[in-house]
């Protein structure tokens, strides 16, 4: 894969096209304000037109054996492995994730999509007694039809595999919508998708707004479920979007996450822990550690060791494998942690970092300092999602305020909590709000066999990932098979029947 900016068109029923008189637009490097990737604005035209290929293309996917299918998915891993430094590269030229991350980011893919071709050996239902004699009862699982995938930017190839494979696998066939910023990870996936040999049709790539692509893929009527990822205002719209035409929509939004950091903590631990937490992919994932809760006993030490280490933080060239932060996303995202950073210098005392980095090849990007506020649980920046590199630190009495704290949020995605009380580490199991709990270990991490995903408005409550990511995209289809050769009635007269 090249390094340099590279035009895309839109990949539908096989094959990839760029309409006549179509717009364009960019995507940037964070780091630098380079040009990474140029694509096609879609229309509303390319939208029927990809919902329609992707319809014609279902009965002969969905009678495709499901082992097949993840022979075709096993031969997009194999490629993706073979593509794993440059996609990788790409990951960081397009999204600012240090070239570290976005290694892993893309081998997570790949570890996802074998997972999936195996599943096409189990897709597994129920078998459960009658009631009757001489029948038998089972379910099997059924794919939905035409399902629409919208990606956000902050995972712009993992993400984007857990929708799709997911959705493949079990016999469906698929409108992919990546996010505008990161669309060029998008068209890559794709490519990986055609190559490893996907029929035409199976798989589709429309690029463009939200309000526009995305609102147009929600509103058809052919298309029955739909897998969204990104922020809760725009997650509520989809929501509603889809309702009106009763639709599935699978949603997984935002999140709060806290640390509980006890008196009896390993503290260099969680010291590393912490700071990946908060600071890898500059706090921009909606597991990152954005709240630190920190029992008094051990707070000035704890927040003493941290500062310590922030002091020596190299923050970069994403590219650059010594660096531990590189940019945000965009100058939106960055517009919008400044403003947060403000509002928390009003309320909060800022305790590190809180500014824009410049000089040198920073004024080229989107570079901000580490940051850490010390804040009472309530203020604006300790209970709404920043989406940044900004960390709000919490003194808390004791275990049963420390819980109650994290759990007042209206999110619910992941936790952790630092502890060599193995009561207590079982107990916050049980007490903690989230979708995610970590015993030792930071906020970040899932691994791809377990269900990702939570409560409250971090989403409307399915799973992605592990076993759980085929719920998404199948119907359960009970059969009753009856051998008795005569009428029998389930409750009527099933005290009667011989």
């Amino acid at each position: 894969m090249p390094s340099h900016a590279e035009s895309y068109g839109l990949f539908i029923g096989g094959k990839w096209i760029e309409p006549p008189q179509s717009r364009r637009f960019e995507t940037v490097n964070p780091a630098n304000r380079e040009t990474v990737g140029s694509l096609v604005q879609g229309t509303t035209s390319d939208v029927d037109q990809a919902v329609t290929a992707a319809q014609q293309a279902f009965r002969g996917w969905k009678e495709t054996p499901a082992p097949k299918r993840g022979e075709i998915l096993l031969d997009v891993a194999r490629l993706m492995k073979r593509s794993k430094e440059d996609l990788g590269r790409i990951v960081t030229r397009e999204m600012g994730k240090v070239i570290g991350e976005a290694l892993g980011e893309v081998q997570e893919s790949i570890d996802f999509i074998e997972y999936m071709a195996g599943e096409g050996r189990r897709l597994f239902g129920e078998t459960v007694p009658s009631e009757l004699r001489s029948k038998f009862c089972l379910t099997v699982r059924q794919p939905k039809g035409v399902v629409v995938c919208i990606s956000p930017w902050n995972f712009p190839t993992s993400i984007p595999n857990w929708k799709i494979a997911a959705a493949l696998i079990t016999g469906n066939t698929v409108v992919f919508k990546p996010a505008s910023g990161t669309a060029r990870c998008g068209a890559e996936v794709v490519k990986l998708y055609e190559a490893g040999g996907i029929p035409p049709g199976v798989l589709n790539l429309v690029t463009g707004s939200g309000s526009v692509v995305g609102n147009a893929l929600i509103e058809d009527p052919r298309v029955r479920t739909v897998s969204f990822t990104g922020g809760v205002d725009t997650g509520r719209d989809v929501y509603v979007r889809g309702a009106r035409g009763l639709k599935m929509v699978h949603l997984e939004l935002g999140g709060k996450n806290p640390v509980i950091l006890m008196d009896d903590a390993d503290l260099p631990l969680a010291l590393d822990g912490v700071l990946f937490g908060a600071f890898g992919t500059a706090g921009q994932r909606c597991t990152a550690t954005s709240r630190l809760i920190v029992h008094d006993r051990v707070y000035d030490e704890f927040l003493g060791m941290l500062t310590d280490r922030l002091a020596q933080f190299p923050v970069g060239d994403p590219l650059d494998p010594r660096i531990a932060m590189g940019p945000v996303a965009s100058a939106d995202q960055e517009k919008k942690i400044l403003e947060y950073i403000e509002i928390g210098k009003r309320d909060s005392r800022l305790r590190l970092g809180g500014h824009k980095l410049t000089g040198g090849s920073y004024d080229r990007g989107y570079f901000l300092e580490p940051t850490i506020f010390e804040t009472k649980h309530g203020s604006r920046i300790s209970k709404e999602e920043i989406f940044g590199p900004v960390l709000s630190v919490i003194r808390v009495p004791d275990y049963a305020e420390a819980v109650r704290v994290a759990n007042d949020v209206e999110y619910g995605l992941s936790s952790a909590i630092y502890t060599r009380d193995v009561n207590r580490a079982f107990r916050a199991i049980d007490d903690l709000e989230a979708g995610i709990t970590y015993i030792n270990a930071p906020t970040i991490g899932a691994e791809v066999q377990l269900p990702f995903g939570g409560v409250k408005n971090t989403g409307n409550g399915g799973r992605e990932a592990g076993s759980a990511a085929i719920e998404e995209f199948t119907e359960i289809k009970s059969v009753f098979v009856d051998f008795s050769s005569k009428l029998q009635r389930a409750q009527i007269d099933s005290e009667t029947a011989a």
